[in-house]
């Protein structure tokens, strides 16, 4: 799972040197790591996690064109 913030790093790179776009990143991992109730997790089976102990990956490219969300998010069920 290394290869993912290497990636997001080239390109965020690659962004800042062409004239034409930007990328944004953002992770939520180090904050719900910080958060102990998000460590247990749901107590009963079925429960969803609060929305704060939800982990976000996180990019968003920006060019001349307009912007476009990407979503790293791990899909529930596959894979």
């Amino acid at each position: 799972m290394r290869a993912l913030p290497a990636f997001v790093l080239s390109l965020v790179a690659a962004a800042a040197l062409s004239a034409c776009g930007g990328v944004s990143y953002r992770d939520t991992n180090a904050a719900v790591d910080a958060r102990p109730e998000c460590a247990s997790g749901p107590l009963r089976p079925g429960e969803t996690p609060p929305s704060w102990c939800e982990r976000k990956v996180e990019t968003d490219w920006k060019s001349d064109r307009g912007g476009e969300k990407v979503d790293f998010k791990k899909k529930e069920g596959g894979g």
